[in-house]
């Protein structure tokens, strides 16, 4: 999991915290708070091909959150929250991204090149090869 999302054991360790301290499943909040980070959501979007390729994006401020350049990776996006590619991120391998239009999660809206946050992801919709089980009892030693 944390290779799938590219973050460290210690920003894991602190999803897992916020997660076990939700209201809810830990194992469902503990995806939906990954899959709420600027990078996934770009990438979801289908902005970027890969999730790296996501987090270059934003490190090098080619994404703007309601208008404001955000260069956080890390940015957790809230429902109604509006994503854009800035003009300087038209680059050949984001545009062929933005020709295959790869079908966006339900939780999101694409338009062109912006996007907006509908709601947060429910349990059901995040597709990841991930056994929670072992994962959940593994973080809560």
């Amino acid at each position: 999991m944390r290779a799938l999302y590219g973050v460290s054991e210690g920003q894991f360790r602190r999803y897992y915290t916020l997660a076990a301290r939700q209201p809810g499943i830990t194992g469902e909040n503990l995806l939906r708070l990954l899959e709420r980070r600027l990078d996934n959501v770009v990438y979801r979007l289908g902005f970027a091909r890969s999730r790296p390729m996501a987090r270059q994006l934003v490190s090098h401020r080619h994404t703007r959150v309601d208008g404001r350049a955000v260069n956080i990776p890390s940015y957790l996006v809230q429902p109604g929250q509006t994503i854009s590619l800035t003009g300087t991120a038209m680059m050949p391998a984001v545009l062929e991204e933005l020709r295959a239009a790869r079908p966006v999660p339900a939780w999101l809206e694409r338009a062109e090149t912006s996007g907006r946050v509908l709601r947060w992801p429910q349990g059901d919709e995040i597709d990841v090869p991930a056994n929670m089980e072992l994962l959940l009892a593994f973080y809560s030693r």
